[in-house]
């Protein structure tokens, strides 16, 4: 039996247990997965904790994706790219982190058709996820990036290849894709866009990272009007295929990934 989880600091409603079970159910795999809330006060000895417990792999989410880097004896090039981590694997003795919410929302668009190369893309938030969603278009040769932030003068640390613009200046903007990653339209509160429809219109494709509800009225407005959207339960399951990849070091089957997309679905219709 080999042991896993997520680390965070609130983690009732965490989907991870659920998609993780279900992978070590599907590949056979003798594995158990935990929720482990951890203080703050109590994270700075995290790697010898879980070498200590013989835990192979753990997620990490809120708000440790950047307090655990210093803990690690090795960091992905994409993880040093978005200055965060979300996936740690022991082995050998070694702390190895890496960030797979960048290749979630990679497979997240080629499930949904929507091609970054050349294109301009606009990004709505300025926070951890923005992080990884920004590394992956420009690592893909996004045209024109955009990021949209209600204070753009605050000291943001981003590459010189993202354009900062406030919610005003959006409306100037034409392009491909618009992405929202703000929690604006999460639930309870669905009936919230970050935008308004006249906005979206300017947009062919429209990409919601909130999986909670499926169909947020962000979408809901895409939709309405015409466009190619997707949401992101495809990508929360996408990054807890690419850590069991780590995890076990084996190329899972696409197979599977949509298995587990189709049985968390039917929880959000």
């Amino acid at each position: 039996m080999e042991f896993y989880g997520i680390i965070g600091e609130k983690l009732s409603h965490s989907l991870s247990p659920q998609i993780h079970k279900r992978v070590f159910e599907l590949l056979d795999i003798e594995g158990a997965y935990k929720l482990f809330e951890i203080p703050k006060d109590k994270i700075n000895n995290l790697v010898d904790v879980l070498k200590l417990l013989n835990i192979k792999g753990v997620n990490v989410t809120i708000p440790y994706k950047e307090t655990v880097i210093s803990q690690l004896d090795f960091i992905s090039q994409e993880a040093k790219s978005i200055g965060a981590v979300n996936t740690i694997l022991i082995k050998d003795g070694k702390a190895n982190g890496y960030n797979t919410d960048y290749f979630g929302f990679g497979s997240m668009l080629d499930k949904n058709n929507i091609q970054v190369q050349h294109k301009i893309a606009v990004v709505l938030g300025s926070g951890g996820a923005s992080k990884a969603i920004t590394t992956y278009l420009l690592d893909n040769q996004v045209k024109s990036l955009y990021l949209v932030t209600r204070n753009k003068d605050s000291n943001l640390e981003l590459d010189n290849r993202i354009t900062v613009i406030d919610y005003e200046e959006l409306k100037a903007i034409k392009g491909d894709i618009i992405i929202n990653t703000t929690p604006v339209g999460m639930y309870p509160k669905v009936s919230d866009s970050p935008v308004e429809k006249e906005i979206i219109n300017n947009f062919q494709a429209i990409v919601d990272i909130i999986y909670n509800p499926k169909m947020t009225e962000f979408l809901r407005l895409g939709e309405e009007l015409g466009k190619v959207t997707c949401g992101g339960l495809y990508m929360l399951v996408g990054q807890g295929i690419k850590a069991e990849e780590i995890w076990q070091d084996i190329k899972i089957k696409e197979e599977v990934l949509e298995e587990v997309y189709r049985e968390l679905e039917k929880e959000f219709n």
